[in-house]
């Protein structure tokens, strides 16, 4: 199944490693500095129209993306959820 991030983004929803709120978690240095790092691997992508809200941690064939997306955490765990009760 597949789940829509926003602008057009989609990813297989057994691919997810985590949904993370960005407004809570990057209060830790830990998690500034996992994105930090993921920005400068070039596995960050921006699929956010305005300010991003949460992030989404995908991998898929030995490969790491992080995706920001403009919508909430609670949006996205919905959406989940719904896509796994078809």
């Amino acid at each position: 199944m597949y789940l829509h991030l926003g602008a057009g983004a989609v990813v297989r929803t057994d691919s997810i490693i985590g949904v993370f709120d960005l407004d809570n978690t990057s209060q830790s240095h830990l998690t500034r500095s996992y994105l930090t790092a993921a920005e400068k691997r070039g596995q960050v992508v921006n699929v956010a129209e305005d300010i991003p809200k949460s992030f989404v941690v995908c991998r898929d064939g030995g490969k790491t993306i992080v995706y920001l997306s403009q919508m909430s955490p609670q949006t996205l765990q919905r959406r989940i959820e719904a896509v796994l009760i078809r």
